[in-house]
């Protein structure tokens, strides 16, 4: 790793690269030269460099085809480009294809060192976010996070990797219910064979049968040749079905058949087919419920429900959203050829004051949308459109109506003594401060209550910070 705190300098022109390099040594920051743009390409391709000075003009490759072909593969280097005045279009396109800064000749020292500076510090944030990922899910495939709730989540999916008996996957939509099953058949013995996927809500009653049992041809109308079904096709692996509870009820006991005995018949066919999977499924509603409605089989129930993991929702994992959202972000960020080097203050609160309804797919599509439509380099709150919770459950309706900004909103109204001689500047930091008071302290919730962007709440607040600052002597004496 103590490589990984050198700097590559691609520079054709020695004596530019030699001052360069010294500017960096009397910084404490090693380098090591290139001169031509090929063999810069094969040292980055080493892994050995977090960060590159890399001039744009340089012999057999430039620099803006460097940075096209390392931008086709997964990396983690930070480039900060050289260009001459004039040609501000060049560090465009550089910074398109995935540059975090760029410097036009003639530049300072102080110029070249604080770029310099912010990208070792970048490559060392993104280290630190990969390691506390993979050290939070003991390198389960797939997932990203450090709460105690899912800690929890990845000692249950270790402990049943390798069990033989069907395991019952709960929790709302968007909590990685799929990214589970994948980690358990993943971190099994059956990792070898196939993993066959079927969402039991996308595929209508009478297609259903066949896509997991398959049919013989003539079985049906249609049926023009032999197919294999999913619980065949996962022979030696592991059968995954999504939102189980989706599935008719007549199926299901053909499902506990299968279950029961190992052997599937195909449509059409007399014949019975010994298959050796692990059945792995999962709902968003309640089994429970689903039973008592006669909508779900209870022996079924019973014969799938043997080892459960029940997914938290991501607003149960508070520390792990910030983290997610980062590496959604830079994921994404890559794929559109943007830069995005951190995320604001103000942004974080709004993520973390957000109550993600869609849970984890909702936040991987915001972050989605974040890096389609804006450059960066900062994730700023405006930038995030947070949808607020749709309540489709009436009984749910009061419970999410007593936290309704409106209602806080009255309360601040109420609590308020407004002395309307003051100015008005007074009356409206009371109005935003007994907002605060009453959203717990968040200013987000804050700012919706009152129909404001957060933004705006930070840049009051910094105001009246600087104004309730005491007067220096300084400007005393004047």
């Amino acid at each position: 790793m103590a490589g990984k705190n050198k700097i590559l300098i691609v520079e054709d022109t020695l004596s530019m690269a030699l001052m360069y390099e010294k500017m960096l040594k009397r910084e404490g920051i090693r380098s090591e030269l290139c001169q031509n743009g090929r063999t810069a390409l094969e040292m980055l391709k080493t892994g050995e460099f977090s960060t590159v000075l890399l001039d744009l003009q340089l012999p057999e490759l430039s620099g803006i085809e460097i940075l096209q072909e390392m931008h086709t593969s997964p990396h983690e280097v930070t480039f900060i480009v050289i260009t001459a005045n004039g040609s501000i279009c060049a560090a465009v396109d550089a910074m398109r294809l995935g540059a975090y800064d760029f410097l036009i000749k003639p530049f300072t020292e102080e110029r070249m060192l604080t770029s310099v500076k912010n990208g070792l510090e970048r490559a060392k944030l993104r280290r630190d976010v990969q390691k506390l990922s993979k050290n939070a899910a003991g390198n389960l495939p797939g997932f990203i996070g450090r709460s105690d709730v899912m800690k929890s989540v990845y000692s249950t999916i270790t402990s049943l990797a390798n069990s033989k008996a069907p395991v019952f996957i709960t929790g709302e939509s968007g909590t990685g219910k799929e990214v589970t099953a994948r980690a358990l058949h993943e971190t099994g013995e059956r990792r070898k064979k196939p993993f066959i996927a079927i969402n039991c809500a996308a595929i209508p009653d009478n297609l259903m049968e066949s896509e997991i049992f398959g049919h013989v041809k003539g079985a049906f109308t249609g049926a023009n040749e032999a197919r294999k079904g999913a619980a065949s096709m996962a022979n030696g692996g592991t059968l995954f079905l999504d939102e189980i509870c989706e599935m008719d009820i007549g199926l299901q006991a053909k499902l506990l058949r299968f279950l029961q005995t190992g052997q599937i018949k195909r449509v059409g066919s007399d014949w019975q087919e010994d298959v050796d999977v692990r059945v792995v499924c999962a709902t968003n509603r309640d089994p429970m419920v689903e039973v008592a409605e006669k909508r779900f089989r209870e022996d079924l129930l019973y014969r799938l429900n043997v080892l459960t993991i029940d997914l938290p929702p991501l607003r149960a994992r508070d520390e792990d959203i910030v983290l997610l959202a980062d590496n959604f972000l830079q994921k994404y960020a890559d794929e559109e050829g943007k830069s995005f080097n951190t995320i604001a203050l103000e942004a974080k609160d709004l993520l973390l004051g957000h109550d993600w309804p869609g849970n984890v797919r909702e936040l991987q599509n915001t972050m989605r949308k974040v890096a389609v439509l804006f450059d960066g380099p900062i994730l700023n709150a405006d930038m995030l459109q947070l949808q607020k919770r749709i309540v489709s459950n009436p009984a749910d309706f009061e419970l999410i109506q007593s936290v309704e900004p409106a209602v806080i909103a009255s309360q601040a109204a109420n609590s308020l003594a407004i002395n309307l001689e003051q100015p008005f500047a007074d009356i409206e930091r009371e109005i935003i401060e007994a907002a605060i008071e009453l959203s717990g302290g968040s200013i987000p919730r804050a700012a919706d209550m009152l129909s404001l962007s957060p933004s705006t709440i930070y840049r009051k607040k910094e105001g009246w910070t600087e104004h309730d600052k005491p007067a220096t002597a300084e400007a005393i004496a004047v």
